[in-house]
This record gives C-alpha cells, sequence and structure tokens, in this order.
C-alpha cells in the first residue's frame, strides 16, 4: 500500500524549494521586512493622527494589520526552509500553518468587499455617508469579515486533515495550504474539493463581483461630476483600489477555483506569490503613499518626531 494510517508523527515535505537558496533567502527577507514596514506604519499614523478617523482608514488599519498576520503565517518559515534547507514540516504546523492562511486569506476577501462599499457609498450617497458608515456598523463589517474567514477555515482545516496521504507525504508548495495538500492525499477528495469550490465561490467569487459592480456603480457617479478636478482625484483613489483588489481576486480564485490536478506547479506559485506575498507589499504603496492625507500625516510624524529630538 502507498498510504499510511494519519499520525501526528510523520512529516510533510515541501518541494516549493530547491535551487538559490542564498538569493531566496535575501529575496524573502527583504519583502518580509518591507511588508512590516509598511503595514505597520500606516497602521500606527492612522492611529496616532486625529484626521484619519473616517471609515476609509477604519478600514485600511485593520487591512495593515491583517496582511501582516497573513505574511507572517507563511515568510517567516519559508525564509527558516530557505536558509537551512530543511524541507520537511511537522503535521501539526502544517495544519496550523493553513488554518491560519485560508482564514486570514477569506477575512481579506470579505475586507476588500466592505472596503469597496465604503468607496461606493461615498462617492454615489456621499450625503448620507457617515449615517451608512457610521463606526458600529464599519465595526461589524470588520469583525464579520475576520469571524468569516476563521469559521470558513475551520471546516478546510478539518476536511483536509482527516484525509490519508501519501506514503512519502510530499507537498509541491512553498507552505501548507489546501490545494496542494488535496494533490497530496491518497485517498478520494472529492467531498473535500467540493467543498473548497463552493466555499470559493461564497468567500471569492461573490465578493469580487460585489467590488466590480460597486465600481461599475462609482464610475457611472464620477463621470457626472462635472469638474475634471474632481473627476481625476476619485479616479486616482479608486483606481488603486480596484487594481489591488483585481490582482488579489483573480490569483486567489484561480489557485483554489482554477488549476486541475496536476498543472503545472509554477503557474501554481506564480497565482500563490501574487495574492498572498505582493498583495500585502503593495497595499501599503496602493491605498496609503499615494493618498495625499496619508503623506501629510507621515510627514508631520515624522518631522514632529524630528523637532523633538532637536
Amino acid at each position: 500500500m502507498a498510504t499510511i494510517n494519519q499520525t501526528y508523527f510523520c512529516d510533510f515535505i515541501l518541494l516549493g524549494f530547491s535551487n538559490g537558496k542564498v538569493l531566496l533567502s535575501l529575496l524573502i527577507f527583504i519583502i518580509y521586512t518591507m511588508i512590516l514596514l509598511g503595514n505597520l506604519t500606516i497602521f500606527s499614523v492612522i492611529k496616532i493622527d486625529n484626521h484619519l478617523r473616517t471609515p476609509m482608514f477604519f478600514f485600511l488599519s485593520y487591512l495593515s494589520i491583517l496582511d501582516v498576520c497573513y505574511s507572517t503565517v507563511t515568510l517567516p518559515a519559508m525564509l527558516v526552509n530557505a536558509i537551512t534547507g530543511n524541507r520537511r514540516i511537522s503535521f501539526n504546523t502544517c495544519f496550523t500553518q493553513l488554518y491560519f492562511f485560508v482564514s486570514l486569506g477569506g477575512s481579506e476577501c470579505l475586507l476588500l468587499a466592505s472596503m469597496a462599499y465604503d468607496r461606493y457609498v461615498a462617492i454615489c450617497d456621499p450625503l448620507q455617508y457617515h449615517v451608512i458608515m457610521n463606526k458600529r456598523f464599519c465595526s461589524y463589517l470588520v469583525g464579520g469579515s475576520w469571524f468569516s474567514g476563521f469559521l470558513n477555515s475551520v471546516l478546510h482545516t478539518l476536511m483536509t486533515s482527516k484525509l490519508t496521504f501519501c506514503r512519502h507525504r510530499h507537498v509541491n508548495h512553498f507552505f501548507c495550504d489546501v490545494p496542494p495538500m488535496l494533490n497530496a492525499a491518497c485517498t478520494d477528495t472529492h467531498t473535500s474539493q467540493l467543498l473548497l469550490y463552493i466555499v470559493s465561490v461564497f468567500l471569492g467569487m461573490t465578493p469580487f463581483v460585489f467590488v466590480i459592480v460597486s465600481y461599475v456603480q462609482i464610475i457611472a457617479t464620477i463621470l457626472k461630476i462635472r469638474s475634471s478636478v474632481g473627476r481625476r482625484k476619485a479616479f486616482s483613489t479608486c483606481s488603486s483600489h480596484l487594481i489591488v483588489v483585481t490582482v488579489f481576486y483573480v490569483t486567489a480564485n484561480f489557485n483554489y477555483i482554477g488549476p486541475a490536478p496536476g498543472e503545472s506547479f509554477d503557474i501554481v506559485r506564480l497565482s500563490s506569490v501574487l495574492y498572498s506575498v505582493l498583495t500585502p507589499l503593495f497595499n501599503p504603496v496602493i491605498y496609503c503613499l499615494r493618498n495625499q492625507e496619508v503623506r501629510k500625516a507621515l510627514t508631520k510624524a515624522f518631522t514632529g518626531k524630528y523637532h523633538h529630538l532637536k
């Protein structure tokens, strides 16, 4: 038999790392450092500056924390594996990583949809913006995003952990995620695959469609603005959001819904990097550093500290 009974004492072997360990280690370290610095800086500035206490920045502050957690689930472990060359990961560690990765990814899908709704109300119904997007409602949206993501991950983690895996337990990925774990199983994964598709439609495709519909309405409203300066400002704010969510949703949905069994690892690896690494890396730049209010707050924070030291 090529399979063994489930046991907590057998390791999995991650096949994502092979050559170029020094260069790869350096790249992972630089990316992870930039993610931490960028997102924690944005979170701190939003919390410190009273001018950034709007619903939009409320969502951005939690997106920053979510991205820090999201990248921390995978990148430090990837860095250790790349440096040491040890590609083994224990059963408990693997499924802990899978649980948090899936939960945080699902939370981000819903949080980005909430942010799209915030922009829709701000542009399409500005007079009612502060009535609709009140603090309690915004807190419910953020809390609901986190709760739904973590609840969804419980189902995937339990279903996947009950599978029987091949004796060698090779996982064709950089880290433990549901699709590569299903490919590593030596038993029927039809039920788990069906659950993955169904949940991906609700947490992946549905929020993405909601975002697209919201931005269609936003663009239609922007085109009615008579002032060219007003149109440019609105387009600048919304286009950056639309770019990052499109990259995130398309690559994430492809990773969970698109690849067929035996799909090229290079394609799956690229999609995973785009939504799990590049999105947390670019979010601070796309959402905040291009925003004039945030740039002013950053300047004020650093120059204020500088003058204080002097």
